[in-house]
């Protein structure tokens, strides 16, 4: 066989580089089939042959293991086709390499951590008692320390990679690099009390005692090999002066953290990581007992109490820490009735995906969806939980807790199995992929050759052939994917199994285990939620059966919106009204984009959930896009006709009409929450809705009043203010003018009357009780306060009515008023007119400073006189500071003032109103951006209020909870209730100065 053909079928990939180094000196006189049957050990035969060559320069006595074939060399050459940082460590520490003279065993032996700690002590030359003081200090400590560690390091590498199965020793494995780093952190302290000895007398010192507290997976004795070891250090001193035992306790901690990361000949080993400790890295390095309780009592948050879950003491004063375990262990197990638990619950579940850069996120092993973080996250709130009242699941290790988990019965025992299962498949991977170069990292290789080395590291030693870079992605994704499915399995199955009464096969929780559940992911009323539960589940029907399938990731979703609790009574509602529909039960089955839309809308909006549950058939169209597009006015106006014309009775065909505009608002809204519209295309489609419901009603009372009389007049409704603008949210009402005008020949008052009957009939027809009545209708109420002289004057006039007035009694309101003046409903040819009547008014060639500062009166008497008394006005949307008002009135203002030379400016919307006067340089863009950007907030937030089932949409909420249901609907993250706040207070302080520099004249016009 060619050598390139055996270094192929060895697994070599850069073949011109490793014939190369074949030809080394190095490997001169030793048998080339005794060489390609240790490369066939290696994960990586390139970096094995190269290590080897650099290695042997070193240590030329591992000649022998090599001659000594298969046996002999096997821990050689599994060590260097895994590890460059330790191969580079030998080269360093020759001394070092009898490690690789242990012959392997398919199931290596874990060293205590007692040895480990008089090692690393014997190291520095200190003492084994309670506070061993080195004979070392300086640089020449933190080498020996360092080396005896990496020596250390080396040896359970080695018996790592000789394992039949490296996922069955991986507990073992993280429980010896634990204690190695506790070991570590002793020796360390024995140094940093030597180095103190020329600052403070020895007794002083030695009244100081220090306990090291490890958290995090060091705590849990769960540690990778290369990771940082976050400590937290108590301190207890007897008859010295609190400043002096803090300043000693400091310089001790200081000098731990020296030992083992400062500069010096052998590299650092790891971070020390003080961060957990209380206040942070704003908090005192070391605290007293009684200080660290106090602010846990007093001060801390809820997730430093779910960190204190791992807490373990690692090092020094073995008393002190053992009272410090002791202590805070009743405010862990207590801390899911603390405020705030299950918010701190739902931050915890987002920073299983958050702050992942793209271009990591398909790789990582530890964030992001169904990565190590998930099945901790899993399993530590399952704990958090359950461990309140079972002491049995107070266990620190993610293995153990599993397995207490499912003894005690809170996780399926096949769920268990495979959760510790997917966790240990994991965890070796991430221990393969940092043994390389010891560096702490997450992300799986990206190249075919790493993912083939990763493999084989990662099969055991008894496994036969080259495992491919194809079959190791493959289970990879297996596995994230089954970690997902048991996350949510894990919740939620036994909730339900407990509600359905299912075969004792199946795990069960307790009533009371089941509402603690419940209560931790969000659900305000547990015992109200089993209810549901149990509604929906038992029984064997079909349905039943799919929503016990469905409900473990329905659960979920609803625990991720606003309120759970209102979120599953809707679902049950839903389910109950379309019963055993096949096509609703389908489409949560097959369309997961479906059901998560529906869970949030049902766990966030009080309106669309009132409508779903009287039009339970749109939630189809939850399933596609297209069918959530809005309708036009003409395709409504043409359904209208049409249902109209099949209907001749009047009341059933205005209810009809009605139940359109329902259906339409419905449809708008959930397009909404899909995040498939605009606001400005939210209002222009509500503004098609309602007119073509008002055309409707037109229609039919028209038809009323002219079937027991001749036609006299004709109508013409006209949408004013935001109605006008086609800019409205759900369920405002609409602005409007009547106005008529008489048929040839008919009798100017007859017509006046008759037109009033209609207008009559109109307002009834949208506004009053149908029967059967149309149930969570908006009902559409129509306000003619606009017109001239406002509710002073006649409710309709004649076209020739407002000619006249305008050209003699208009006041400059009107005209502004009129700005936004648009045709909704009526006679074209009226419409026509009226236009051409109103445009010279509107759009004049200006306005007078008389018409201006009476413009400026009226809006500072409006802001006096119609906010509430007491009101805060930065909170107001409509009228409050640098809110919509301030923008639609300096809007309206410029376009007084300049519609007539600047034809663009004539529109009856804010927004292009907005652009026209930007473009025609009337406002500086960065103001029109500003104003552009709070008008948007405002309108956004107001449509919020109306959708959650506020009961005042034009107010910024101030509760947490609603702020959150807001900013949700707004596009903010969960948790961002408070950004919202900010931003929207901060806008509508810069729209406020920029409204009062050009409304009030500050600058000149």
């Amino acid at each position: 066989m060619s050598l390139t053909r055996r270094l192929i079928a060895a697994g070599f990939t850069d073949l011109e580089k490793s014939s190369r180094f074949l030809q080394a000196p190095e490997l001169e006189g030793l048998d080339e089939a005794v060489l390609f049957t240790g490369f066939l050990q290696a994960a990586d035969p390139d970096l094995a042959l190269q290590s080897l060559v650099r290695l042997l320069d070193r240590v030329p006595e591992l000649r022998e293991l090599v001659e000594g074939g298969e046996e002999a060399s096997e821990a050689l050459f599994r060590l260097l086709g895994a590890s460059e940082a330790l191969a580079e460590f030998l080269m360093r520490h020759p001394e070092a390499a009898d490690s690789l003279r242990v012959p392997l065993r398919a199931e290596p032996a874990e060293v205590p951590g007692d040895i480990l700690r008089a090692s690393l002590l014997e190291s520095v030359k200190a003492g084994t008692g309670d506070a061993p003081v080195a004979g070392l200090t300086g640089t020449e400590a933190y080498v020996a320390l360092r080396a005896r560690y990496r020596k250390h390091l080396l040896d359970l590498a080695v018996r790592d990679l000789g394992a039949a199965s490296p996922a069955d020793v991986l507990p073992a494995v993280g429980r010896e690099l634990a204690d190695l780093a506790g070991a570590a952190l002793e020796a360390a302290l024995a140094v940093s009390r030597a180095e103190l000895a020329a600052s403070y007398s020895a007794e002083d010192i030695s009244r100081v005692r220090l306990a090291v507290i490890a958290m995090g997976k060091c705590g849990a004795r769960e540690l990778n090999y290369i990771s940082d070891v976050d400590v937290i250090y108590v301190m207890e001193s007897a008859g010295l002066d609190e400043t002096l035992a803090a300043k000693i306790g400091t310089a001790l901690a200081a000098g731990i953290s020296r030992a083992i990361n400062a500069s010096a000949p052998e590299p650092a080993l790891w971070e020390v990581d003080t961060n957990l400790r209380p206040e942070g890295k704003d908090g005192p390095l070391v605290r007293t007992l009684d200080s660290h309780l106090s602010y846990y009592t007093r001060w801390a948050h809820t997730w430093e109490f779910q960190a204190l879950l791992k807490a373990r003491a690692a090092a020094g004063d073995p008393d002190l820490g053992r009272r410090y375990e002791e202590a805070v262990a009743p405010l862990i197990w207590s801390s899911t009735e603390r405020e705030g638990f299950v918010e701190s619950v739902q931050a915890m579940r987002r920073r299983v995906t958050d702050n992942i850069p793209g271009h990591e996120e398909a790789r990582q092993l530890k964030l992001g969806s169904g990565g190590l973080r998930d099945v901790e996250f899993t399993v530590q709130l399952l704990q958090l939980v359950h461990g309140r009242t079972d002491e049995t699941l107070r266990v620190r290790a993610t293995t153990a807790a599993i397995a207490a988990l499912s003894e005690g019965g809170y996780i399926g025992r096949s769920d268990a199995v495979d959760l510790d299962a997917a966790y240990r498949y994991l965890r070796v991977l991430e221990h393969r992929i940092q043994l390389v170069h010891m560096r702490r990292t997450h992300l799986m290789p990206d190249t075919e050759p790493a993912l083939r080395a990763l493999a084989k590291a990662a099969s055991g030693s008894l496994a036969v052939g080259r495992p491919t870079a194809e079959r190791l992605t493959d289970t990879w994704q297996r596995t994230k994917r089954l970690v997902r499915r048991l996350h949510e399995s894990i919740f939620y199955r036994p909730l339900l199994n407990t509600a359905s009464n299912l075969s004792v096969d199946e795990v069960k929780l307790s009533p009371a285990a089941a509402q603690a559940r419940l209560a931790a992911l969000g659900y305000a009323d547990p015992k109200g939620a089993m209810r549901h539960i149990e509604a929906l589940t038992v029984g064997i029907s079909r349905r039943a059966a799919l929503q016990r399938q469905l409900l473990p990731v329905l659960l979920g979703w609803l625990a991720d919106g606003v309120d759970p609790d209102a979120g599953l009574l809707g679902f049950r509602r839903l389910s109950e009204s379309l019963g055993e529909t096949h096509w609703y039960l389908g489409m949560l089955r097959d369309s997961s984009a479906a059901g998560e839309r529906l869970c949030s809308i049902l766990s966030s909006s009080r309106f669309i959930t009132d409508l779903l549950e009287v039009s339970p058939e749109a939630t189809a169209w939850l399933a596609t896009d297209k069918d959530l597009t809005p309708l036009s006015f003409d395709a409504q106006w043409q359904e209208i006709r049409s249902k109209m014309s099949r209907h001749p009775d009047p009341r059933a065909a205005m209810r009809l009409v009605r139940l359109i505009r329902r259906r339409e608002m419905l449809r708008i809204a959930l397009a909404d929450s899909a995040g498939l519209l605009t606001q400005e295309e939210v209002g222009r489609a509500l503004a098609d809705a309602d007119r073509a419901a008002v055309l409707g009603a037109l229609h039919v009372a028209e038809g009323e009043v002219f079937a027991g009389e001749e036609r006299l007049t004709d109508m013409l409704v006209v949408a004013m203010g935001r109605q006008g603008g086609r800019e409205i949210g759900y369920g405002s009402d609409a602005d409007v003018l009547y106005v008529h005008r008489a048929v040839p020949g008919a009798d100017p008052g007859a017509a006046q009357s008759q037109a009033e009957r209609i207008v009559g009939q109109l307002s009834a027809l949208l506004q009053q009780p149908c029967t059967p009545a149309i149930l969570a209708e908006k009902v559409l109420v129509l306000d003619a306060g606009l017109r001239p002289e406002g509710r002073n004057g006649p409710l309709v006039r004649s076209l020739g009515s407002y000619r006249e007035y305008y050209s003699r009694w208009s006041l400059i309101w009107e005209a502004q008023a009129l700005v936004r003046a648009r045709p909704m409903a009526g006679s074209d040819d009226l419409a026509e007119d009226f236009i051409d009547l109103i445009d010279p008014i509107r759009y004049s060639a200006g306005v007078s400073e008389n018409d201006i500062r009476e413009i400026r009166r009226i809006k500072a008497r409006v802001e006096n006189e119609r906010l509430p008394r007491g009101a805060d006005s930065s909170r107001q949307l409509k009228l409050g500071r640098g809110a919509l008002s301030d923008v639609e009135w300096l809007v309206q203002l410029l376009q007084l003032e300049h519609a007539g030379t600047h034809p663009e400016l004539r529109t009856t919307a804010t927004l292009p109103a907005l652009d026209a006067i930007a473009a025609a340089g009337l406002l500086p863009e960065a103001d029109t951006a500003i104003l552009r950007e709070a008008w948007l907030l405002a309108s956004r937030i107001r449509s919020a209020n109306v959708i959650r089932g506020g009961r005042n949409p034009d107010v910024l909420p101030s509760s947490r909870r609603e702020l959150e249901a807001v900013a949700r609907w707004c596009g903010y993250g969960a948790g961002q209730g408070g950004v919202l706040e900010e931003n929207y207070l901060r806008i509508t302080r810069r729209s406020r100065a920029v409204f009062e520099r050009w409304f009030y004249g500050y600058n000149s016009h």
